[in-house]
């Protein structure tokens, strides 16, 4: 079973860029991850303040790593999180 996260992010009104440009670097970093099965980050089209992250990994300890990475503290606390209007997360297993 993998270790699954979903997250979603508002972005603070005319963050929208920054936000996209901050998963922009942080998918290839994530999915470099030993432990990453799957990063895959949307946008919505009916409002582009509205992001969609959908993450796989080979169970809750490489999860905690790639939250621990200094990387994730950089970008996503220390960049992205400032610039959230809102910002909701839901972990899961999967069903296999």
């Amino acid at each position: 079973m993998a270790y699954v996260v979903t997250a979603k992010w508002r972005a603070m009104e005319g963050e929208e860029d920054a936000i996209r440009e901050i998963i922009a670097i942080m998918t290839p970093l994530s999915r470099a991850e030993e432990g990453c099965l799957m990063y895959v980050a949307h946008q919505s089209v009916e409002d582009p303040r509205d992001f969609f992250l959908y993450e796989q990994y080979l169970d809750e300890a490489a999860f905690k790593a790639h939250a621990g990475a200094a990387y994730f503290s950089e970008h996503v606390l220390g960049r992205a999180v400032p610039r959230l209007e809102s910002r909701e997360r839901a972990f899961y297993t999967t069903m296999d």
